[in-house]
């Protein structure tokens, strides 16, 4: 299948896709105006939806990152600290390992 092939399968898609939702709204059993204030109305909800889940990931990265500033800033003063007293500083989780 050539890609001039596949575009003309695509097209003739979307014009079904297109003539199918003309004829669901012509035979639907509401009217118009009661049809679209509903479909507004799940549209307002989708977004609503996406954007709490927006708001969540956002304040998770918030205080994701908030702790890793923290943990930095500890770790940037244990090392001041340790740099003060002549004394060295692992970092978390690593043991010393001896300087040759």
């Amino acid at each position: 299948m050539s890609e001039r092939e596949g575009g003309a399968s695509f097209g003739a898609f979307l014009v079904g896709l297109a003539v199918g939702a003309a004829v669901g709204f012509l035979f639907a059993p509401e009217a118009g105006t009661s049809t679209r204030r509903k479909v507004s109305r799940k549209f307002e909800d989708l977004k609503v939806a996406a954007a709490r889940e927006d708001r969540a990931a956002v304040s998770t990265a918030k205080k994701e990152l908030q702790r890793r500033v923290l943990e930095a800033r500890r770790r940037r003063h244990a090392v001041r600290a340790a740099r003060r007293e002549g004394t060295t500083v692992a970092a978390e989780g690593e043991e010393d390992e001896p300087v040759a």
